[in-house]
């Protein structure tokens, strides 16, 4: 699809593009997605791509010009009885209303895509030999296709866990978070599991890959401690925002390609997490003299 010199696409021509790409029956059940706000004859001339539809990324979105948000995470993921702008969600959905701004939602359906969210993630990592770590389950929807949740892959060069803990950081977008790692330090990694947003529910499946670490967000104590203890795979854990904003990129990039109007990227930090501090190296004590 392209408009130059034709009149721009409306948003329901957009949404067709995105449900080829990321089709909404790929989606788990208890997901939430497709159009959130807007009318699908609205045209649209500029479209924003984020990974929450918060109000900072509204405000973002309307000074850039955008007539439509494409958002990873859900708004209205679970019930609610009001969208009155007494309330957080509410204020957010009168505030798109108001400036005439369509709202769209592409969540696990990206996620399961190839290439999907952790495609991305990966090719932060120039990772080759992809393959899905948790495979699209057989007569699903999404079956094939090389498609699943996370991928598995052969890192360029081995690297200590210390020295790709380091090199995460260095790849992924910044954060207050950072990113932290379980495991021996000088253990050696050559191939890579990554998932991008919380990944702890496929600890299971990295360890039976085979895989040296996995990379993902939001991993929990105990089950990262049990995981460690039962001889699993080395762990990193990155911000949750981090290891999704990488697929802002492909998302714009397609858009712009098959719809042929301008895109832009929020790269405003939507992680919770502000601050990191660490503990001051203790003291070094000498012995005395004798």
């Amino acid at each position: 699809m392209s408009t130059t010199g034709s009149q721009p696409p409306t948003v329901a021509d957009v949404v067709a593009v995105l449900e080829r790409r990321y089709p909404p029956a790929w989606a788990e059940q208890w997901d939430r997605v497709g159009l959130v706000v807007g009318d699908p004859a609205t045209p649209v001339r500029r479209i924003a791509c984020v990974v929450d539809c918060v109000p900072e990324t509204v405000t973002e979105a309307r000074a850039a010009g955008a007539d439509l948000i494409v958002a990873h995470h859900p708004l209205l993921l679970r019930g609610v009885s009001s969208v009155a702008a007494t309330t957080y969600k509410g204020r957010i959905v009168h505030d798109l209303i108001r400036h005439d701004m369509a709202l769209y939602v592409a969540h696990t359906n990206a996620d399961v895509a190839e290439p999907g969210v952790s495609d991305a993630l990966a090719a932060r990592f120039g990772l080759t030999g992809l393959r899905p770590l948790h495979p699209a389950a057989p007569g699903s929807p999404a079956a094939g296709g090389g498609r699943g949740i996370g991928r598995i892959g052969q890192l360029p060069q081995p690297m200590t866990l210390a020295e790709l803990t380091a090199h995460a950081a260095a790849v992924l977008p910044p954060t207050a978070w950072g990113v932290r790692s379980a495991g021996e330090p000088d253990r050696v990694i050559r191939t890579l599991a990554v998932s991008g947003g919380a990944g702890d529910s496929f600890l299971a499946e990295a360890t039976a890959a085979g895989v040296d670490a996995f990379l993902t967000a939001d991993l929990r104590h105990h089950p990262a401690s049990e995981h460690l203890a039962a001889g699993g795979p080395a762990l990193l854990d990155a911000a949750h925002w981090a290891t999704e904003r990488p697929w802002l990129d492909d998302l714009a990039g397609y858009l712009r390609d098959t719809v042929g109007i301008e895109t832009l990227v929020s790269d405003l930090d939507t992680d919770p997490w502000t601050v990191h501090a660490t503990a001051p190296a203790p003291p070094v004590t000498r012995s005395p003299e004798k």
